[in-house]
């Protein structure tokens, strides 16, 4: 694992930063305004279901969890590393929600509007935008279903400026250079208030202790994993090795998916 970053030099695209900031509900309505475009109302943001807030440090999912008074609620993640799996994750995220909107007996009508939205890093799709929204649409006819959901994928590598409104251009930008003097240059006075959040966040002695203790289960679970998986691969290599089957040794340490397949084949 890379070392620890300081705690004030981290930019907003740390996963740690990132929910702290968006746990202020300020900062999420301005960022949800920046990224659907339209103002917002009354925002709440569900602090409890993130690590941030948690004693023991169990889970290490940092999403953040906002509704808005009547209308919509969101999930809203970062990503900072492409494992080609966000359209599954994001279907995964979107029945989470909804499995829990409604009460028992509650009309299917009920369930509020749910959009799940990541924020890259990288370009998700390779097609160069900043933003891709997806909905569920007919394929004959193009006619929208109107289920209330959307998956919103933002991307900071992205290159149609003239498509996309300039504050969240500013506000993707931001996510990787979180510092005083890309704000000055930026001159967006949305940007400034997100950032004097944001710096007044890593001014706290208490975030800054919570953020070591989140770096060291980092370390841990890397740790209990890599652990675990050299466990996997020596039983891996003595299942080959009994089936007359070297040869492919050093091929599953090149190929994840050979070495997925077999081990599922052996069930290890």
């Amino acid at each position: 694992m890379a070392k620890s970053e300081v705690f004030q030099e981290l930019d907003l695209n740390n996963a740690f930063l990132f929910a702290l900031a968006l746990g202020i509900p300020e900062v999420c309505r301005l960022v949800l305004e920046l990224i659907l475009g339209r103002p917002m109302g009354k925002i709440k943001v569900h602090i409890e279901q993130s690590l941030l807030y948690s004693t023991d440090f169990k889970s290490v999912r940092l999403d953040v969890y906002a509704s808005e008074e009547f209308r919509l609620d969101c999930d809203i993640e970062m990503q900072n590393k492409d494992q080609k799996n966000l359209p599954k994750r994001s279907r995964f995220y979107q029945a989470e929600a909804d499995v829990t909107a409604l009460r028992p007996g509650e009309d299917y009508n009920c369930l509020r509007d749910n959009y799940i939205i990541f924020i890259c890093t990288f370009d998700p799709f390779g097609k160069g935008l900043y933003r891709y929204v997806y909905e569920n649409i007919c394929h004959e006819t193009g006619m929208p279903l109107n289920d209330g959901t959307k998956k919103i994928f933002l991307s900071t590598k992205g290159t149609n400026d003239s498509d996309v409104a300039p504050e969240l251009v500013h506000f993707l930008k931001y996510v990787e250079n979180t510092t005083d003097e890309f704000v000055e240059k930026a001159n967006d006075p949305v940007i400034k208030r997100i950032h004097d959040k944001v710096t007044e966040l890593k001014k706290s002695r208490e975030w800054e202790a919570k953020y070591m203790k989140f770096e060291e289960l980092l370390l841990d679970k890397e740790q209990e994993g890599r652990e675990d998986g050299m466990a996997k691969m020596s039983k891996l290599i003595n299942h080959l090795l009994q089936d007359d089957q070297a040869e492919l040794i050093p091929l599953i340490t090149e190929d994840p998916e050979l070495r997925d397949r077999l081990f599922k084949k052996y069930h290890i």
